[in-house]
């Protein structure tokens, strides 16, 4: 595969592979918070904008463990870094087996937010890590196909949370109980295998420019703006799914609402970044992400309409066109950075944090009318593009 090999041949093909699987464990970790976040609505009896906290804990997670993580990650390496990651998440998911009994949201929380810890330092340490694993040229096709298992992730969740809980005699710990297992066994894993350190490529020569400051390369400043934007629109997009579908005239259940967002939406999402890695070898990186952009925005816009079929139809496309942003707005920032990269992925993680806004702004704008929510998202895709427009001129200078 050329897209995991170096200009001198080196192949970082199995490295590659095994980063790779953890995007599955965090992809299920955050699509089954949108299937908690209904389920917490009827059985806590809470508003929308209460149940958003679940989303606000864990993507505040990110925004207090960014820095830290890449701290670790900086001082004892990747290798190391992953496996704080994966410990923490299993802590946070076993806790779900004592809240289960106490049925206290405020303890769901705290669970959730150790989830959000580990989360971050997985994405600290996995993403950059991916980047660097082959020709620099190929740095978003490489993410983006490392993402395309993330997928894979986003659609278990939905399935297995609306199995769990959308049922008679639903147990909040069961999906818990399961991962929990599962990254504790990835964790072991890792433990026992060595992953290479790569220097990361440094290609400019001109030294005025490899000595500016971080936040003076505007592709990168900017690109933590435009990463906020689409974390919050898409966990804003994944919060209301269900409701905005219940909520319709379709006379949609629950039950039914969690598979439509899990082969529907999920499904989508996976497919676009299959085709995103494809088309990215076509067309330039940052051109894609604009069209996609502009699709996503377009979509928002019918979905607000609220027209039935038509604007559930929005929201499954939008799915599709939103798959590629976060892997190539990360690869896009953190490109040319030089020795600045691991602080710079540091920084984009804890723009995750937009995760953490939009699903409450959402709540409390859409608590009567769903519909009006997604303007959040809305305006989230616009500077999406607007980023991606500018892309080539910001680099230009950097």
């Amino acid at each position: 595969m050329k897209i995991v090999r170096t200009k001198e041949g080196i192949s970082y093909f199995w490295p590659f592979v095994l980063v790779t699987s953890l995007f599955f464990l965090w992809g299920f970790a955050h699509s089954i918070l949108d299937v908690l976040n209904k389920h917490f609505q009827e059985v806590l009896v809470i508003s929308k904008a209460k149940s958003a906290l679940i989303q606000a804990v864990v993507y505040g997670g990110y925004f207090l463990m960014a820095l830290p993580a890449g701290y670790i990650i900086k001082r004892y390496g990747y290798r190391k870094g992953v496996v704080l990651g994966l410990l923490l998440y299993a802590i946070g998911a076993f806790l779900f087996i004592p809240g289960s009994r106490l049925m206290s949201f405020e303890f769901f929380l705290f669970s959730l937010f150790i989830i959000g810890c580990g989360l971050t330092c997985l994405e600290t340490a996995a993403n950059p890590y991916i980047t660097v694993l082959g020709d620099l040229k190929y740095g978003a096709s490489r993410l983006n196909l490392a993402q395309s298992f993330n997928g894979l992730g986003w659609i278990l969740g939905p399935l297995v949370g609306g199995m769990a809980l959308f049922s008679t005699n639903a147990d909040v710990s069961i999906p818990y109980i399961i991962i929990g297992s599962v990254v504790l066994l990835v964790a072991f894993f890792f433990m026992r295998i060595r992953l290479p350190e790569i220097k990361e490529e440094e290609p400019l020569a001109d030294a005025a420019v490899l000595n500016k400051g971080l936040w003076q390369h505007a592709h990168f400043s900017w690109g933590v703006v435009a990463l906020f934007c689409y974390v919050a629109a898409q966990t804003g997009i994944n919060s209301f799914f269900i409701n905005y579908v219940t909520e319709s005239d379709l006379q949609v259940n629950n039950a039914t609402a969690a598979m439509l967002l899990s082969f529907g939406g999920m499904g989508l999402f996976m497919l676009g970044r299959f085709l995103g890695s494809w088309l990215m070898n076509l067309v330039r990186a940052e051109k894609l992400l604009f069209y996609f952009a502009v699709g996503a925005s377009v979509c928002m816009v019918i979905v607000i309409g609220n027209w039935g079929w038509l604007s559930v139809g929005g929201l499954f496309i939008c799915y599709l066109f939103e798959s590629i942003m976060f892997p190539t707005l990360f690869a896009l920032s953190i490109v040319r950075l030089g020795h600045h990269t691991k602080r710079a992925s540091s920084f984009l993680i804890m723009a995750i944090v937009g995760g953490a806004v939009a699903p409450v702004l959402m709540g409390l704008i859409g608590e009567n009318n769903m519909a009006i929510g997604f303007i959040v998202p809305l305006i989230c895709f616009l500077v999406i593009g607007i980023y991606a427009m500018a892309y080539k001129r910001m680099t230009r200078f950097s």
